[in-house]
């Protein structure tokens, strides 16, 4: 069984996020904890994404942010080093596929093959794609790719936002069952809209409702496995 209290890996407290006149994150309070999985879940406009990413560091925010006991802004590098990311919608990248695959593998200190290998799981052969830019790829492809490079560094936190939703059904099968046998120690949160997909994964529900948490629960059935 997780004990999940022993090490915090996230630490907001009173961060809030306005854009322009318009408030997006309101003044949240929560701890992530080491091994939990999280649902993060809410209707569109809720705070999902950009509490994502303030986590990443590519907001600034009022409040208070921990990340690996650090400030995603201030130690963003050495925090980055420790988080798989796979964003809901692709960045256009210029980079081809052998440069991403040559990029990542020395960011991360992971062999190439490690980054292969997911993403011929997953049904991509890449091999045929090494010349391509990235932004040219199909949205599944890019979809792949992404979640290749996220699982394959093998990170202490995953951040998921909406990543199953370009893959086909065999590819989603597959990319749940990395996510099952995935680094038990790790956090993982996944702000998805298919909750039934997640419903088997999770051990926390977190939904959000106009930059605020407003269910916030553990699913003890999903705890011990």
């Amino acid at each position: 069984m997780i004990n999940a209290e022993e090490t915090v890996f996230i630490s907001a407290k009173a961060l809030s996020k306005t854009f322009k006149s318009q408030l997006v994150i309101d003044n949240l309070s929560a701890d992530f904890f080491k091994g939990e999985r999280i649902s993060l879940s809410g209707s569109n406009g809720a705070g999902k994404t950009t509490l994502i990413r303030c986590i990443l560091g590519q907001y600034t925010y009022e409040g208070e942010l921990l990340v690996m006991g650090g400030n995603p802004r201030l130690q963003h590098e050495n925090i980055m080093k420790e988080i798989g990311f796979v964003p809901q919608i692709p960045p256009p990248l210029k980079m081809t596929i052998n440069e991403m695959l040559e990029f990542f593998s020395q960011l991360t200190e992971t062999s190439q093959d490690v980054f292969i290998n997911i993403v011929t799981e997953l049904g991509l052969d890449i091999k045929q794609h090494l010349n391509k830019p990235f932004y040219k790829l199909s949205g599944g492809m890019k979809q792949k790719l992404l979640i290749a490079f996220a699982l394959g560094r093998d990170p202490k936190i995953l951040l998921l936002d909406e990543p199953s939703a370009n893959l086909d059904p065999e590819a989603r099968k597959v990319f749940f069952g990395f996510l099952k046998d995935f680094n038990k120690d790790s956090l993982m949160i996944l702000s998805s809209h298919r909750i039934s997909e997640i419903s088997k994964l999770i051990t926390r529900e977190i939904e959000m409702d106009l930059g605020k948490i407003v269910i916030d629960r553990k699913i003890t059935q999903n705890i011990e496995k």
